[in-house]
């Protein structure tokens, strides 16, 4: 049994299920939001027929995402700080009385999660680009034989093109659930809101790693490893019985 200790000292810990909690919460949040929108964003971009407006959109919507996450970090503390914050400053001048978005738990899921939407969605968006081009021209050419509106276009060509490659990103992004970035939330951190973002890569950070107790932050990482990897398999096997595409 000595071989599991760290992993009884984990599951035994009274902020285990309050880790575990916060992770898959801002997991499955920004899972819901950020899977569906590039979607969204590629389909709409696809429609497109102005080559100067769709090359302005695509500029806008991608350069987020090679912004460093410091850098994100910082525009997202001047933009919510509590006193001199643009987001603040604003609903003070129209006589609201902002609440401290970056102190509260209550706030610090969606700030994470609408944030890093706007940095990725471009990007992620390319992928499904790259597969609506290589959709058979004849096929819209039928359709418009036919008489189909653009909105049955989308829901019968566009999004049966790109389910394959929809379906593989939603396996892999599941598959990784509890590997959630930790640089970004540890930079936003701070004693008021560490009811909603003490996760567990910032867990193991600050007691396994900073207090050099490596076997300790080894066993949370192979319990993350496990989880994933149970994820990745049910994921796969429910993709592959409901929409015949799968990884294996």
């Amino acid at each position: 049994m000595g071989s599991f200790k760290y992993f009884e000292l984990f599951f035994n810990n009274p902020v285990f299920w309050t880790l575990l909690k916060n992770t898959l919460t801002l997991s499955l949040y920004a899972l819901l939001v950020g899977f569906p929108l590039p979607i969204l964003l590629a389909v709409a971009l696809n429609e497109v027929r102005d080559g100067l407006f769709k090359r302005s959109v695509q500029m806008v919507t991608y350069a987020p995402y090679f912004i460093s996450t410091v850098v994100m970090v910082s525009m997202i503390m001047l933009l919510f700080a509590p006193r001199l914050g643009v987001v603040n400053v604003g609903l003070q001048s129209i006589g609201m009385n902002p609440p401290n978005f970056l102190g509260s738990p209550d706030w610090f899921p969606s700030i994470y999660v609408w944030s890093g939407v706007w940095q990725n969605s471009g990007y992620a968006a390319i992928v499904y680009l790259a597969a609506l081009s290589g959709i058979d021209p004849t096929l819209y050419e039928a359709a418009k034989v036919d008489g189909a509106s653009r909105l049955q276009k989308i829901i019968n060509i566009d999004l049966p093109g790109i389910m394959p490659v929809a379906v593989i990103i939603l396996i892999l992004t599941v598959g990784s659930m509890l590997a959630i970035g930790f640089e970004k939330v540890y930079l936003l951190q701070n004693p008021l809101n560490l009811g909603s973002s003490e996760i567990i890569p910032t867990y193991v950070y600050k007691v396994g790693l900073l207090n050099a107790n490596f076997s300790f932050a080894t066993a949370v990482g192979l319990f993350n490893s496990v989880i994933n990897m149970v994820l990745l398999v049910l994921v796969n096997s429910w993709a592959k019985r409901v929409s015949d595409f799968s990884l294996w």
